[in-house]
C-alpha cells in the first residue's frame, strides 16, 4: 500500500467495514504505543490533528512542553485480522511521526531519525533496502497467565511435528502476516528448544522497520490468542541459543545494486567494501543500539552462532558481517549481531549512517577472515587486526559515548535521553543480589 493516500485510506476503510483505528508509534527504546479511535475519527487522525501528552512517554518530553501530534503514514494502513466481529475484521492500523506543537518533526521520534538518514543517502544517490531474521521463543504460561521459560515443544533446526508443536501457531502468524500485505518468505524451528523464525520479504529501509514493529506485535498478539507468550528477549534461557535479528543490507541507485560488481574479486563492489568498513570502523558505537539489553550480552558469547568479533567474512558465521553467497541484485551484507530488542528505526539509522561515512570517506575494512575466529588465539586476532564486541551493556555505552557518529545519526535529544536511561538500567544490574551469587557463595562464605 505504498501510493495510498488519504483518500485512499478513507475509501478502504469504507469498503472493509472498519470499526477502528489504531494510531501507532515507537517510543525512543521501541515499545509500541498506540490510542484507538473511532472510523468517524479517521479524517481528522489523516489530517494530523489529534494530539497526545508525549510527557507520559518515556523519553519524549517534560510536562511543561506535553503537547504533541501524531502524523499517520496513509502507506501503513492495514487490517487487524484477529480483530474480528461476525467473521470480518473491525479494526484497522496506521504508523505515525511524531511532531511537536509547533508542527516540526520531533527530534525525540525514532521513525523520523530514521528518515533524516535515509534522505542523507538519498543526496548521495542511493537508496537501502534491508531485510531482517527475527527469532523468538513460544513459552508457556503459569495457571495465572503469567509467562514461563518453560518451552512449547522440544523441537531442534528446522524440525517437523510432532516434535515441532509450534509448527500450528507458526501457520497461524504467517496466515495473519499475509493478511496484513507481508510477503513471507520462510518459517521454520530454530536451534533451540521452543524457538521460532519467520522471515519476511526485504523491503527499504522505513518499510522495513515498520514490519519489524508490526511483525513483533502480531506474532505476540497471534500467541496469545493461543495460550502462549511470544518472547523476544534476546536470551531468556541460560545454556541454549539466544534469539537474534540478522539484518542484511544493500545499496541501490534506481534498479541498480551496486554492492555487486561482476569484474571485482568476489563480485563485491569497492563501495560495499567501503560500506562495510564503515559499519566496523563504528562497530562498538553501534551496539548498545543494536543490543540495547543488559541480557543483549548474554546472547553475544562464543559458541552460540552469535557474533563476538569485529570482523568479516564471505562464508563463516563467526564475525559480525557475513556476505551470503547471492550475487547480482541479490548481493548483500548480513549484520549479525542486532537482537529483536532493539529499536529498529534507530539500528537501521546507526548502521546505515556507519555504512555511509565509509563510503564518503573510502573506508577500506580489513582482510575477511575466513576461518573460525573463535578458535583464534590472541596473536592471531591482533594479527587480523580483529577487536572484541563489548562484552557488557556498561562497555557498550562507554564505547556509544566516544563515537560521535551515533549522537548525530540519533540526533541529540534521542541519544542522550537514551544514553541516561541505559546508564540507569546499568546501574540498577549491577546493584541486584542475582540468584547466581545466592547459589555459589550463600553457603561457602
Amino acid at each position: 500500500m505504498a501510493n495510498m493516500t488519504k483518500d485512499d485510506v478513507l475509501k478502504k476503510a469504507e469498503e472493509l467495514g472498519i470499526k477502528f483505528i489504531r494510531l501507532q508509534f515507537t517510543d525512543i527504546f521501541g515499545t509500541v504505543k498506540n490510542v484507538e479511535i473511532t472510523v468517524e475519527q479517521l479524517p481528522k487522525a489523516l489530517d494530523g490533528e489529534l494530539m497526545f501528552d508525549g510527557s507520559s512517554i518515556e523519553g519524549f518530553v517534560r510536562i511543561e512542553e506535553s503537547d504533541m501530534y501524531l502524523k499517520p503514514d496513509p502507506a501503513t494502513f492495514t487490517i487487524l485480522p484477529w480483530t474480528v466481529h461476525e467473521g470480518t475484521p473491525i479494526a484497522g492500523r496506521l504508523i505515525c511521526d511524531v511532531y511537536t506543537a509547533d508542527n516540526q518533526p520531533f527530534e525525540g521520534c525514532p521513525r523520523c531519525a530514521l528518515k533524516k538518514v535515509i534522505a542523507e543517502a538519498e543526496e548521495m544517490g542511493y537508496s537501502m533496502n534491508a531485510g531482517p531474521e527475527p527469532e523468538f521463543f513460544l513459552f508457556q504460561k503459569d495457571e495465572k497467565g503469567f509467562p514461563t521459560t518453560k518451552t512449547f515443544d522440544k523441537g531442534g533446526y528446522f524440525d517437523l511435528s510432532p516434535i515441532d508443536l509450534g509448527e500450528e501457531a507458526r501457520r497461524d502468524m504467517v496466515l495473519a502476516l499475509k493478511e496484513m500485505g507481508f510477503e513471507i518468505e520462510a518459517a521454520h524451528h530454530e536451534v533451540a528448544q521452543g524457538q521460532h523464525e519467520i522471515d519476511f520479504k526485504y523491503a527499504d529501509a522505513l518499510t522495513t522497520a515498520d514490519n519489524i514493529v508490526t511483525f513483533k506485535f502480531v506474532v505476540r498478539a497471534i500467541a496469545l490468542k493461543l495460550g502462549l507468550h511470544a518472547a523476544f528477549m534476546p536470551k531468556p534461557i541460560f545454556g541454549i541459543a539466544g534469539n537474534g535479528m540478522h539484518i542484511h543490507q544493500s545499496l541501490f541507485k534506481g534498479e541498480q545494486n551496486i554492492f555487486f560488481d561482476v569484474d571485482a574479486p568476489s563480485q563485491l563492489s569497492q563501495t560495499a567494501l567501503y560500506y562495510i568498513g564503515g559499519i566496523l570502523k563504528h562497530a562498538e558505537g553501534i551496539t548498545p543500539i543494536t543490543n540495547p539489553l543488559v541480557n543483549s550480552y548474554k546472547r553475544l558469547v562464543p559458541d552460540f552462532e552469535a557474533p563476538v568479533y569485529i570482523a568479516w567474512s564471505e562464508r563463516n558465521r563467526s564475525p559480525l558481517i557475513r556476505i551470503p553467497a547471492r550475487r547480482g541484485v541479490g548481493t548483500r551484507i548480513e549484520i549479525r549481531n542486532p537482537d529483536p530488542a532493539c529499536n529498529p528505526y534507530l539500528a537501521l539509522a546507526v548502521t546505515l549512517k556507519a555504512g555511509l561515512e565509509g563510503i564518503r570517506n573510502k573506508i577500506e575494512p580489513p582482510i575477511p577472515v575466513s576461518g573460525n575466529i573463535y578458535q583464534m588465539s590472541e596473536e592471531e586476532l591482533k594479527k587480523h587486526y580483529i577487536r572484541k564486541l563489548p562484552s557488557d551493556l556498561g562497555q557498550a555505552m562507554e564505547a556509544m559515548q566516544k563515537d560521535e557518529l551515533i549522537r548525530e545519526a540519533l540526533g541529540d535529544h534521542t541519544y542522550y535521553r537514551f544514553l541516561n536511561a541505559k546508564e540507569l538500567e546499568w546501574k540498577d544490574y549491577l546493584t541486584q543480589v542475582h540468584q547466581w551469587e545466592i547459589n555459589e557463595y550463600l553457603a561457602k562464605v
